[in-house]
């Protein structure tokens, strides 16, 4: 009766919230999505009196009995719950003594009687991974591949007699990539979304605000669970229905198809938008057209004649291969494994045990799935040997393209010894053993597609704000450097494969490139973390988890970059037509600041490219790390030679250079006010070269006593402490309604008081290291200022004790407008608090806006008319409201004033880098 999903592990972090309302529950089901939902259930303060699951398998416990177990809660592992339609007795009674207000099922393949599920105060709740009425059923996420659905998502419904037709309690939705597979869609959305969505569903519940709408039989359907004789595929459709087809039943059950009188199954589908590579045919039966043995994998074809390719294969005996190797399968010579090596297989043979419980010896012939082993134990078994094989990263791929152990053991010395790799770029990383893994930096200049020296061989020391010490030395980009660099840009964009690539080619580089910074993602947030200060679990979410975001959403805009036509007055008896043609600029000037390095690389990057210009970059000197590997990144993801060009370095030579390089045609910047002015100045002079620039910010927020105070104190802080203050768009400036003013205040101190200020690598640090040490002694001298003008310190203002540059959080009220703290920004974690009189909006107004800045603004209030009439009348460009530091990649970024202009972001950023040519023609 209730089925859902549950496929991979998931890494989840959420912030504790505080609710008045708790239950106590009963969780049914099973999975590590079910554990995730207990942990945070409990996490949030409910109750939970007993987990029901499922018995031990091959004497291994279920993760949610597991986590059950280990904290103590009441665990029932019962194999069945009814015989014969009625339920078991003894089950019965166990379940009801434990006093469930609530029944929570986010995974559960189990019968459950109706008794049960109305057995409790509230009832039952069950997680479905469809968009309801749609895809009622337990291969829901499968058929919403298979029927090319253009959306996903998930839905809470309560539990009735139906299958998957009780109310719904909430329900939530994604849009399906074009390559998505059911792994991808539950591991970027369903899986963290649906933890969210249960844990709010329950705090409804408690609140006495869920709600029960009815499910529509209008656009329901129901589909069945998919076995393997069902998942034949039929050739006589589009690459796209194909393409579906396989996707939706990988890695469960196959989508296969008759070779050479073998079954063979496909995995890893894409659809091909690009040339198809040279191959050799491959006849498979019923298809009209060959198939073509590629270096990349399978091409196929639709009636359409438009292609997909397949990445691997499977044969009848359950071996995988790379698609690319069918006619060289079983060519592969066994290597002699070195003394070294074998400490390697001995170490993985310990692991393969571990997960192994029930096989007594693991040998050379012991498969790995057919000995009992689970989609989870892949991940299991990657992250181990990650762990203890000296951060030997596998992909989940490499287990299930080499199944037994002898396979597999020659499949990981292969890797080690380079040699299933293609000819890779040449790097000469800088690693270090760091968060549990090897961590491989490059740290030359990057030009032309390689790496190397600065042209004068100078280089410069990148330090680690957490405690001072020198990460590695840094190539320091010469003027020579950099005009190699625009060389190189302009190079490959007037007589270069780039220039004369499709659009849609263009797309699929940067979704690779989107691709490979997920992959690295936690390598990518450990440097950010090192070389920035950043608090490592907020880089791999915002540090990187946007730049991904912001490269799938560019990606996307590629092939939709249009002209218009447009009506002109005919010269009779002529006719005319005329329309304007979007293009490229050429080469693109980027400089980033040291605040969000790879995010702000990416802000810019991803648009200037999706234009289809090459483009120079230079880091902030003092960040350039995450930059440099965003190169080698680029290289893999297959980006021709001097697209991309990253040039670390020296504002006054590197960015100055660039601000004057006549072969560039654009420049984008993000710094300081005073900066971009003498930016703005070189490009005018130069080549009259175009410019947007996002500049310093004194963002004033507005909190009204109708506000909810609670939620006022929480975003307040966020809006001043996010990424320890070095925020472009933070809260320079507080404004504080008179009659709530010292409950704010006292509330913030409480709540800084709990902050724990570390190493950002700790998992449990709120706050970690200011970016540089220049900038925490500017920051001291910011707090001096203050108290010497007679501002009131309320808390901190002082360096934190310790090595590294720290210091602590600190709040300032009784803040006058004259004040210097009034006026300037200070790029850290200052509060700054200015007090208003009861009900003068109009005066709050006034003094908000009384700055030469404009970056970005909030307000708090629950009066809707006062907040749309604050927000038309504050001089920025974003406002929040009851909210701050909501970006998203597809709104509009940038400010007014001397905040700057031009746009990152959204559309509007793709005109930053794009010209308008208007055509007429006569005929």
């Amino acid at each position: 009766m209730l089925r859902g999903g549950g496929q991979a592990l998931r890494r989840f972090s959420s912030s504790p919230i505080s609710f008045k309302n708790k239950l106590k529950l009963a969780l049914i089901g099973q999975s590590l999505f079910g554990q995730e939902v207990y942990n945070h259930l409990r996490k949030e303060g409910h109750r939970v009196v007993g987990v029901f699951t499922v018995p031990d398998k091959d004497g291994k416990a279920d993760p949610l009995a597991l986590a059950a177990e280990k904290d103590g809660t009441p665990v029932f592992k019962f194999p069945r719950w009814r015989v014969k339609g009625k339920t078991i007795k003894e089950v019965a009674e166990a379940y009801r003594s434990v006093g469930a207000e609530l029944n929570v099922l986010p995974f559960c393949t189990q019968f459950i009687p109706m008794d049960v599920i109305d057995g409790p105060k509230h009832g039952s709740i069950i997680y479905h991974p469809s968009i309801l009425p749609r895809h009622r059923g337990a291969s829901a996420i499968n058929w919403t591949l298979i029927m090319g659905d253009k959306k996903a998502g998930l839905s809470v419904f309560w539990a009735d007699d139906g299958l998957d037709t009780g109310p719904i309690l909430l329900q939530r939705s994604c849009e399906v990539q074009p390559n998505d597979t059911v792994d991808t869609l539950y591991n970027r959305f369903l899986f963290p979304e649906g933890i969210k969505a249960m844990v709010e569903a329950v705090q409804l519940i408690a609140d006495g605000k869920a709600p029960r709408i009815p499910q529509p039989e209008e656009g329901a359907t129901y589909e069945g669970i998919q076995k393997k004789e069902n998942a034949e595929i039929s050739w006589d459709q589009s690459a796209e229905v194909l393409h579906n087809w396989i996707r939706g039943h990988d890695k469960v059950p196959g989508a296969w198809t008759e070779i050479n009188g073998q079954m063979v199954t496909f995995y890893g589908s894409s659809l091909l938008n690009s040339s198809v590579p040279p191959g050799e045919p491959l006849e498979i039966k019923g298809a009209k057209k060959p198939g073509l043995v590629t270096k990349n994998g399978l091409v196929l074809y639709g009636n359409d004649g438009k292609a997909l390719m397949v990445r691997n294969l499977q044969f009848e005996d359950g071996k995988m291969i790379p698609a690319s190797q069918y006619f060289s399968a079983g060519e592969t010579s066994v290597v002699e494994l070195t003394a070294e090596e074998v400490k390697v297989a001995e170490t993985i043979k310990l692991i393969w045990a571990g997960i192994l419980s029930n096989v007594p010896v693991i040998e050379d012939s012991t498969d790995f799935f057919k000995s009992g082993a689970r989609s989870m134990d892949v991940v299991r078994l990657v992250e181990e040997i990650r762990q203890k094989c000296g951060g030997l990263q596998l992909q989940n791929e490499d287990v299930y393209l080499a199944t037994r152990f002898e396979d597999f053991i020659q499949k990981v010395v292969r890797k080690l010894r380079g040699e299933d790799q293609e000819a890779e770029l040449v790097v000469d990383y800088v690693s270090k053993e760091v968060n549990e893994m090897t961590v491989k930096m490059p740290y030359q200049c990057f030009i032309n597609g390689e790496f190397t020296d600065a042209d004068d061989g100078k280089t410069y020391d990148t330090i680690n704000p957490t405690d001072g010490s020198t990460i590695c030395k840094v190539s320091y980009a010469s003027l020579v450097d950099v005009d190699k660099a625009v060389a190189a840009a302009k190079e490959a964009f007037e007589n270069g494969e780039w220039g004369r690539m499709n659009a849609r080619e263009r797309g699929r580089l940067m979704y690779r490139l989107a691709d490979l910074l997920e992959e690295h993602q936690e390598e990518l947030a450990t440097i950010e973390a090192l070389d920035s200060g950043a608090v490592y679990t907020l880089a791999l979410k915002t540090h990187i988890g946007m730049s991904v975001q912001t490269f799938r959403y560019f990606a996307g805009w590629c092939d939709k970059i249009q002209g218009s036509t447009i009506p002109i007055n005919q010269a009779r008896p002529n006719r005319n037509l005329t329309f304007t043609k979007k293009e490229p600029l050429g080469v693109c000037a980027i400089i980033i600041p040291w605040n969000y390095p790879l995010m702000m690389l990416a802000w810019k990057s991803a648009a200037c490219l999706a234009a289809g210009n090459t483009l120079v970059l230079k880091p902030a000197q003092v960040t350039p790390l995450t930059a440099l590997k965003f190169a080698e990144l680029s290289v893999k993801a297959g980006f021709p030679k001097g697209v991309i060009n990253i040039i670390p370095g020296s504002g006054g030579i590197a960015g100055q250079r660039l601000s004057e390089h006549p072969d560039i045609r654009k420049l984008g910047f993000t710094g300081s006010t005073l900066i971009g002015k003498q930016i703005m100045k070189s490009c005018a002079v130069s080549n009259l070269k175009k410019v947007s620039l996002e500049l310093g910010g004194k963002s004033p927020l507005i909190i009204f006593n109708d506000c909810e105070l609670d939620k006022a104190v929480r975003m307040g802080m966020g809006a001043v402490f996010f990424n320890k203050g070095e925020n472009c768009i933070a809260a320079g400036r507080l404004f504080v309604e008179e009659s709530i003013h010292d409950e704010f205040v006292t509330r913030v101190v409480e709540e800084i008081k709990k902050m724990k200020i570390g190493d950002p690598l700790d998992r449990s640090t709120d706050h970690g290291p200011q970016n540089h040490k220049a900038h925490l002694e500017k920051l001291l001298q910011y707090c001096e200022a203050g108290v010497k003008e007679g501002a009131t310190l309320v808390y901190g203002g002082r360096q934190v004790q310790r090595p590294g540059f720290f210091m602590e959080p600190t709040v300032f009220t009784d803040v006058e407008d004259h004040m210097y703290l009034a006026k300037e920004e200070s790029f850290g974690p200052i509060m700054v608090i200015s007090k208003f009189q009861n009900g003068d909006i109009d005066g709050v107004l006034q003094r908000a806006n009384n700055t030469e800045y404009g970056l970005a603004s909030g307000v708090f209030t629950r009066d809707i008319n006062k907040a749309m009439y604050v927000s038309e009348k504050l001089e920025a460009g974003t406002v929040f409201i009851n909210t701050y530091n909501k970006t998203d990649v597809a709104a509009p970024f940038g400010g007014v004033k001397q905040s700057g202009f031009g746009k990152d972001l959204g559309e509007e950023a793709l005109n930053e880098y794009l010209k308008t040519k208007t055509v007429t023609l006569e005929y």
